[in-house]
This record gives C-alpha cells, sequence and structure tokens, in this order.
C-alpha cells in the first residue's frame, strides 16, 4: 500500500474520426460520434436513417443548445447538461451552437455520410 496521494485521472479526451473537430464520416444507426467540448455537446449518436434525413441525440456539455438549419430541440437542466436531439436532411450544412458545422452530404440505404468541423 502507497502512502502518498493519487491525482484524480484527468477527463478522457474524445476519441474517434471527429476527436480533433473535422471529420468526414459515414454512420450507420447506434455509431456514436465523440466531438471537441467546445462544441457544446458530448457524443452524438446516430438514432435513425431514413430516406430523407439522419436523426441524432447528444447530452449537451454547456448550459444552452442552439440549431440552425435542421430540426431539433431539448432541455437543458437547471445547472446545465440535458439532451438535444437533431433531424438533419441532406443539403446546406447546421450550425450548432454557434461552434459546430454538420452537413449531411449523403444518405444511403442504411447509412449516412457526415461532415463536421468548426463553424464559421
Amino acid at each position: 500500500m502507497s502512502g502518498g496521494t493519487e491525482a484524480a485521472p484527468p477527463s478522457p479526451s474524445p476519441t474517434g474520426p471527429c476527436a480533433d473537430g473535422t471529420c468526414e464520416v459515414e454512420v450507420a444507426v447506434g455509431d456514436v460520434l465523440a466531438v471537441p467540448e467546445a462544441y457544446g455537446l458530448g457524443p452524438i449518436e446516430v438514432t435513425a436513417i431514413t430516406g430523407d434525413s439522419v436523426e441524432m441525440a447528444a447530452p449537451l456539455t454547456g448550459s444552452g443548445f442552439g440549431v440552425a438549419g435542421c430540426s431539433g430541440g431539448g432541455g437543458t437542466s437547471s445547472n446545465g447538461g440535458g439532451g438535444v436531439t437533431m433531424k438533419c436532411g441532406v443539403g446546406p450544412a447546421a450550425t450548432i451552437n454557434d461552434a459546430m458545422s454538420l452537413k449531411v452530404a449523403e444518405i444511403r440505404k442504411t447509412t449516412a455520410v457526415l461532415r463536421i468541423e468548426p463553424a464559421g
């Protein structure tokens, strides 16, 4: 047994193709994409892919949520947190939390191609 105290482990950094904030990735229902905390979202889960849209859900890491270019909504608790859903079709990129650009580039039968990058 050691007599010293150990520092708490750091929060895990996002991993995966979108961890640095920029990616183009093919996804299927059930896939989860980790994005930087600066985007205001936790890992984004693909919940449905239809002929004309991709539905996603994500926990919030900040105290608010804003989306332009996709339908979406959700709630935050009084101390931040909560979750959101988004439904995006192929077309112009949506802006999430004024920080992240999310574009559905292509929808196939059971997969979709998403492009994620910093907004602006």
